[in-house]
């Protein structure tokens, strides 16, 4: 689904990813971690060409996404929906107003379609009764997922998130990540996730990715990420309290269940 094939990017003189080469087969959630400044949002960016490589190359599918222009590149980009980080939402406008805007700006849908395909996004998420609030009468947990459901409002293939617990308290954190997970078991959606949040990773993540330095440390299942025997791993899963025994069995046991 998606390929990075021996992608190099500097930023101000630094080398931010080395000859960076991993793949995200379609309907897992792939969780890329890694300290601040390791490269994590810089990996998010290219995959819609909101920055391109020095060298290497990008492939979502068959299309080489950073070699696109124009026209091109807006029909591979409409294969992703994103969910930035603080959901990004316009303050002006209803919650409503806010899910539908990719629907009004690249679709040439009746207003009664874009009602209904507006109202099944939110109901999913479980946010239909609060269609007429602005962001500003919502929790930030209830922005993450009006966020989430105009991710997905153009139906996409892929949805990149930008730290989705970020800011958020562990309770609702574990509600975001439940909603990443039903999305990807009902609607097959390939997800790629940036986050510091190692318990989510653990919990949410099909594979994990470490960067350090610009280049991977490990890329395992949550199971074998954790007996890394990668010194820069084990450190930054000590730094979270996570230790190898247990620690992926009793994540997942946390976040069985439905919302």
């Amino acid at each position: 689904m998606i390929t990075f094939d021996k992608v190099t990017k500097r930023l101000g003189g630094k080398i931010v990813l080395n000859e960076v080469s991993f793949e995200v087969p379609k309907g897992e959630t792939f969780v890329i971690v890694g300290l601040s400044g390791a490269g994590k949002s810089v990996t998010l960016k290219h995959m819609v060409q909101l920055m391109r490589p020095d060298s290497g190359m990008i492939c979502i599918g068959d299309d080489v996404i950073n070699e696109a222009r124009g026209t091109e590149l807006e029909r591979m980009r409409r294969r992703f929906g994103v969910l930035f980080q603080g959901a990004a939402l316009l303050q002006w406008l209803s919650v409503f107003e806010n899910v539908a805007l990719p629907l009004r700006e690249h679709t040439k849908m009746s207003e009664e379609e874009i009602e209904k395909t507006v109202r099944e996004k939110l109901r999913l998420l479980n946010m239909e009764d609060s269609m007429d609030k602005f962001p500003s009468d919502l929790s930030g947990g209830m922005q993450k997922r009006v966020g989430l459901a105009r991710a997905i409002v153009m139906n996409p293939e892929i949805i990149l998130y930008d730290e989705p617990t970020s800011g958020l308290d562990p309770v609702t954190s574990r509600l975001i990540d439940q909603l990443i997970e039903n999305l990807r078991k009902e609607l097959g959606i390939t997800s790629v996730v940036v986050t510091h949040d190692l318990h989510s990773a653990l919990a949410i993540g099909t594979r994990i990715m470490m960067i350090d330095g610009g280049q991977i440390v490990e890329n395992a299942k949550p199971e074998d990420f954790i007996k890394s025997t990668n010194e820069t791993v084990q450190r930054f899963l000590e730094s979270q309290y996570i230790t190898r025994r247990g620690a992926w069995e009793k994540g997942m046991e946390q976040h069985d269940g439905q919302i």
